[in-house]
Order: structure tokens, then sequence, then C-alpha cells
């Protein structure tokens, strides 16, 4: 695996770096963790799609889009809510 440079500003490099030192890991440790756990919107639409099919085939639950655009709603009010509590 060759590595490659990215360029960001001072004060984005800071903060890298008062992240990594928290989770006594390095800036390289933590961009890639980053870049091997986010998503693209299509990952999440392709994911979302393997979902709704696991669960008609395996529990003959069919979800809707409205029902899933509900659930991913309370999904991030309850991440939001957690993350404001732990600051």
């Amino acid at each position: 695996m060759s590595d490659a440079m990215i360029r960001v500003p001072a004060e984005v490099r800071d903060r890298l770096a008062v992240i990594a030192e928290s989770r006594g890991t390095s800036i390289r440790s933590l961009v890639q963790e980053f870049a091997e756990s986010t998503l693209t919107e299509e990952e999440r639409r392709e994911r979302a799609e393997r979902t709704r099919g696991y669960l008609a085939e395996h529990f003959g639950v069919e979800v809707s889009d409205e029902e899933s655009a509900a659930m991913g709603a309370r999904l991030r009010e309850a991440f939001t809510r957690r993350q404001g509590a732990a600051a």
C-alpha cells in the first residue's frame, strides 16, 4: 500500500491531532478508520434495500419508504441526543 499526502488547513490538522490523541491513535489511523466506516449515499441505499429484502424474506415484514424514513429520523434524533449527552 502506498501512502498519499492529503492537504488540509492547519486548524483541521490540529483538530485531527487532538481527536487522534484522545483516542490513543494516530491521524493516519483516524483518517483510515473514517474512510473505511463512512458509507456513500449509494452504499446506504444499497444497504437499506438489502435490509428490506432480509426483513421480508426472513420475517415476512414489508417496510414502506415512509416507515423507513420515519425510522431513520428516529435513529438520527436518538444519535443526536446521545452525542449531546456525552458532551
